[in-house]
């Protein structure tokens, strides 16, 4: 499924794609992916096609929040979480660096893939 969405994010030219190892930090998922697009528009498009995606996958439609707004995204694929926002509502949450800033103290688990 990782595969799955990573290729995915890249083919719709998602922008500085994180990967976040959450295997023994978090029991809601075992991955995080935190990625930007240029507009409203493209961060929908980034969900909608993703969600398409992994819809044979995953025998249902990945639960969404936020498509309506196209500032930031989350699809919740079971084992893997995506966020996909508008650079400047990624910025204003900084929500990666939570998790990474926790990874340099414990090792660092954290995964960049920059796009």
């Amino acid at each position: 499924m990782l595969a799955l969405i990573l290729q995915s994010l890249d083919d719709d030219k998602a922008e500085d794609v994180v990967q976040i190892d959450l295997r023994g930090k978090s029991t809601v998922a075992d991955h995080m992916i935190v990625c930007s697009g240029r507009s409203t528009r493209q961060v929908t498009a980034i969900a909608e096609k993703l969600s398409d995606r992994l819809k044979p996958m995953l025998g249902h439609a990945p639960r969404t929040e936020g498509k309506s707004q196209g500032d930031w995204v989350l699809l919740d694929a079971g084992d893997a979480i995506v966020h996909i926002f508008r650079p400047e509502v990624r910025e204003f949450y900084q929500l990666e660096k939570m998790w990474l800033d926790g990874d340099a103290a414990g090792g660092g688990n954290g995964t960049t893939t920059a796009h």
